[in-house]
């Protein structure tokens, strides 16, 4: 694991006391992606505000939890912020481990590499953060799904984040500083520098940025990258450890949840036919008033996954 320092701690400030505003007031577009904590009061979190701060340290119905996002890796993770009964508040260290965020916790400045949600250094080293169910999906969906849903509202301050020149300035949040990083082949911080990326060692279906679905239990672990579940008619089975997962693929994304056994076909838009009604590949609700239960799950690009879990830790049609 590379580690190497390239901006000072908290020059990429957190939101620790983020405020939530009423979905209908939401500023921005329809078509922006948002990471979704379900709850009593289902929240989302917008990543053109989470490219400059990267984690959000907040509660959810009592429970104290971390959304945390990594440009460079496409990672979207929700995290339990409780380690060994001890509330954590997670801030970010400046620090890159492969290309990853490394976040550090206040209380004992131990780091930990996001898309893995393992301590790599200090007190805790190698304890694992918990994960919790979320998704990703366009604000239009959020909306749709719960209009009386809150989202995060501008955190405001200053950020390093975004700032060619290396001195802190408002968070442009009209503006996405990586939109030519997601576009571009080259991946990892020399790609979005311009000073050149890593070499991608596959040369199969799996691209360096392609979108993966990450499902872990116990020690086993199985990436799901979108294409292949696409391929394989928009759903498919696994077993990963002792847990029956399904995964549909949308045009909202990529979900996974605990599979119940049924026979699913795809439908028209994002709809999958089992069990005598049809299902939202993307809510895991069913027109008859089912809902399954979404998996803890993390969202990142396929080199991250790789980088943690190995070339083979791929799902195969």
């Amino acid at each position: 694991m590379n580690v190497r320092r390239v901006l000072p701690p908290d020059a990429i400030p957190s939101v620790d006391a983020p405020e939530f505003l009423p979905v209908g007031e939401y500023d921005g577009d329809g078509s922006d992606e948002v990471v979704v904590v379900d709850g009593e009061t289902p929240r989302a979190y917008p990543i053109r505000y989470l490219h400059y701060h990267e984690i959000v340290n907040t509660a959810r119905d009592g429970d104290h939890i971390a959304v945390t996002w990594c440009p460079l890796c496409g990672s979207a993770v929700v995290y339990d912020r409780v380690v060994d009964g001890r509330t954590l508040t997670f801030g970010v260290s400046g620090k890159l481990a492969d290309d990853d965020l490394v976040m550090y916790d206040r209380e004992t400045e131990s780091e930990w590499k996001q898309s893995l949600g393992t301590a790599i250094a200090g007190e805790y080293e190698g304890t694992d953060l918990r994960v919790l169910p979320a998704a990703m999906l366009p604000m239009a969906r959020f909306r749709e799904r719960h209009p009386d849903g809150e989202v995060l509202a501008r955190p405001g301050g200053q950020t390093e984040a975004g700032q060619k020149g290396g001195d802190a300035a408002e968070p442009a949040y009209d503006a996405d500083p990586y939109d030519q990083y997601f576009e571009m082949d080259g991946f990892g911080l020399g790609a979005h520098r311009g000073t050149g990326g890593r070499e991608w060692d596959r040369d199969d279906d799996i691209e360096a940025k392609t979108v993966v679905l990450g499902v872990e239990d116990g020690d086993d672990a199985l990436g799901f990258p979108l294409p292949r579940v696409d391929a394989a008619d928009g759903v498919a089975t696994a077993t990963v450890g002792d847990t029956a997962v399904v995964v549909f693929a949308t045009a909202d994304g990529i979900h996974a949840f605990a599979d119940p056994g049924y026979s699913f076909e795809p439908a028209e838009d994002g709809q999958f036919a089992g069990d005598g009604t049809t299902w939202d590949g993307a809510t895991g609700e069913s027109a008859d008033g089912r809902t399954l239960d979404r998996l803890p799950a993390r969202r990142l690009f396929a080199f991250a996954w790789q980088d943690d879990h190995g070339a083979d830790s791929f799902y195969e049609n």
